[in-house]
């Protein structure tokens, strides 16, 4: 029991530098900053939707009705006030937990008109996991107000990046396991199944005004070739808890996983853009290491 103890211990609370989660935190949120700046225009067009279309989920499934256009306006400012603070790393201990609140309800209110965008919970889950911990302890105003820490590191800094990367691995793990456990099963990874996705998506866009991926047209009579690429997406879902153990293989899989997205944006021109950037695996990786190269970088320069 002692040694099952330990191997747990050991698996969830490694011990890191903190520069490594205030690496994360920067990331992070100047990629939220420009992800709400980008949709600032059309998050108040929505605002102002159809009431009738409001179907309210996650934590804003209490409003019986939507807020006003006025009221979401102000929220959506707060959260940016929230989130250049959050960036900054000023008085943490308050203004993280407040940006993953208001970044939290403001995703839940964009999904409860029209579509639930799936894709975008691994960045919700992920700036609130750096929000309500202490990632503000390095690269930050409150650290130069503090000072640095410990830089051996400590397991407050590494229990926060594992969390990221369990709930990214668990992310791809559930895709995977929904398309075994659907009608197809194991029968998913002939590519028929991807093929016909592929054609639909394509007729779709042609049929609404849009304009299928050229590459779709070319690749469609090469139904071994999309075999290929429904196994290879299907072992990379399904393996994706076993990177957590082994930071070789993290570091393979998280590529595996960067190449599969840019793949389904050229033969669909489906855009997941969080996963395209890479930042969604970068918790897989010394990040904190960029820093050190940097300040290297400039004591050569001087």
């Amino acid at each position: 029991m002692s040694r099952l103890l330990g191997a747990v211990d050991g698996f969830w609370f490694e011990k890191a530098p903190a520069a490594r989660p205030a690496v994360l935190r920067v990331l992070i949120g100047v990629y939220t900053l420009y992800y709400l700046a980008r949709r600032y225009s059309m998050l108040m067009r929505i605002s102002k939707s159809d009431p009738s279309l409001f179907a309210p989920v996650g934590v804003v499934s209490r409003l019986e009705k939507p807020v006003s256009p006025e009221t979401f306006r102000r929220i959506l400012i707060m959260t940016f006030v929230a989130n250049v603070a959050f960036v900054l790393g000023w008085r943490h201990r308050h203004t993280g937990p407040l940006f993953a609140g208001l970044f939290l309800w403001v995703m839940c209110y964009r999904n409860s008109w029209s579509m639930i965008y799936h894709n975008d919970n691994a960045l919700v889950l992920h700036a609130m996991i750096l929000g309500l911990t202490p990632s503000a302890d390095a690269l930050s105003l409150d650290a130069l107000e503090r000072g640095a820490p410990d830089s051996e590191g400590d397991w407050r800094y590494g229990w926060p990046v594992r969390l990221m990367s369990t709930v990214t691995a668990l992310t791809y793990f559930l895709a995977g396991v929904a398309k075994v456990a659907g009608p197809l099963g194991r029968g998913w990874a002939s590519g028929e199944s991807l093929r016909g996705q592929i054609a639909v998506d394509g007729l779709r866009k042609e049929l609404l005004g849009g304009k299928a991926s050229p590459l779709a047209y070319a690749l469609y009579d090469r139904l071994p070739l999309f075999g290929v690429m429904a196994l290879g997406s299907l072992v990379l879902e399904l393996v994706a808890p076993a990177a957590l153990f082994h930071k070789p293989l993290s570091r393979l899989w998280a590529v595996g996983a960067w190449q599969m997205h840019w793949g389904i944006f050229f033969i669909m021109g489906i855009k997941f853009r969080y996963q395209q950037s890479g930042l969604i695996f970068a918790s897989f990786l010394p990040v904190e290491r960029v820093l050190t190269w940097l300040v290297s970088q400039r004591a050569k320069r001087s």
